[in-house]
């Protein structure tokens, strides 16, 4: 955990000295509340498109939440007036680890970690100041591919980041 959280912090300090204001890093604040923080970086393709990335981990037990670790990539197009703002459409995918519970025979039971990969869709807004603080609203759902227990993921959020 400690060589991820590291390895953001260098990328995300080299990435603020560059003048081009086609970076964003950005909060998730509705994850972090129920306890998995999701942080974003997205980069500015063009004035209506962008690719990004998002990481989410639990900070609580495998016991108490199933949903242990996910990495999104993904891509929007805006329809707004500003560049890479107003309403989007995003597709993304999703590499997702989780905790499957097994029962056998009613009495006992035991954790497993499983790894698995799904595709979805995504809609919302984007607004920004004219110091360039973000707010996002968004909203969407994907399918989860295989023999897993959890056959779709949310994709949702209110976040908060800075365009540098």
């Amino acid at each position: 955990m400690k060589k991820l959280i590291t390895t953001l912090a260098v990328i995300c300090s080299s990435l603020a000295f560059s003048q081009s204001e086609n970076n964003e890093f950005k909060v998730n604040i509705l994850y972090t509340a129920i306890g998995m923080p999701e942080l974003s970086y997205e980069r500015l393709i063009s004035d209506n498109s962008s690719v990004g990335a998002s990481l989410a981990f639990s900070l609580d037990k495998k016991e108490d939440m199933d949903l242990r670790l996910s990495f999104t990539p993904y891509y929007r197009m805006f329809f707004g007036q500003k560049k890479a703002a107003g309403f989007f459409i995003e597709a993304n995918s999703i590499v997702i680890n989780y905790v499957d519970t097994i029962y056998f025979d009613g009495t006992s039971s035991k954790y497993e970690t499983r790894t698995g990969f799904g595709l979805g869709a995504a809609a919302g807004a984007k607004f920004l100041t004219k110091n360039n603080l973000i707010g996002e609203v968004y909203g969407g759902v994907g399918r989860v591919f295989g023999d897993n227990s959890l056959g779709a993921y949310p994709r949702f959020g209110i976040t908060l980041g800075k365009r540098f």
